[in-house]
């Protein structure tokens, strides 16, 4: 099946929302350094380009969750790939995220590092997709709203293919 991608968000479109997040998380956490938990492989390219525009000092750590495989919508079963390397406790973290689709991944992902005891946690996502939410995620930083289309590049995928697109695109199946 052949494919093609329509630009939803251009390169300039992402690069201004995402300055602007990170002087909202500046002002948010002005005399305290956050701790960045960026989600794998999705979330990379977003929380590099995040990281340089926050002011406030940051750590990072990493972790890898998937529920989508190489299908374009989410299975429901979230597998632990990779953890973090090191304890949250105490720390005030900011989870950032590509898109929050379906909220199952993220609810659940959520509720366990609630579980280690941080000083704060919050969600930082890219895109946000509500319409298609099927469990409650309280999403405290988006970049954009968008429709229920798959959105590749800036990170986002299909199949391990379009991640490195500057910009947010819709693909189409011919």
């Amino acid at each position: 099946m052949a494919e093609k991608v329509r630009v939803l968000l251009t390169e300039q479109e992402v690069d201004e929302r995402i300055q602007a997040i990170g002087e909202q998380i500046s002002k948010d956490y002005a005399g305290r350094q956050v701790h960045l938990i960026c989600v794998l492989k999705g979330g990379s390219f977003f929380m590099c380009e995040l990281a340089k525009r926050i002011t406030v000092p940051v750590s990072l750590d990493f972790m890898s969750v998937s529920s989508y495989g190489s299908e374009t919508k989410s299975s429901g079963v979230v597998k632990i790939v990779k953890d973090l390397d090191e304890s949250i406790k105490g720390k005030d973290v900011l989870v950032v995220e590509d898109i929050v689709d379906s909220g199952r991944t993220l609810s659940y992902l959520m509720d366990m590092l609630k579980d280690r005891d941080p000083a704060s946690l919050r969600l930082c996502t890219l895109l946000d997709k509500p319409e298609r939410r099927v469990v409650d995620v309280n999403v405290d930083y988006t970049g954009f709203q968008i429709p229920d289309e798959f959105v590749v590049g800036y990170g986002l995928d299909y199949d391990q293919r379009y991640r490195n697109l500057p910009y947010i695109g819709i693909i189409e199946f011919e």
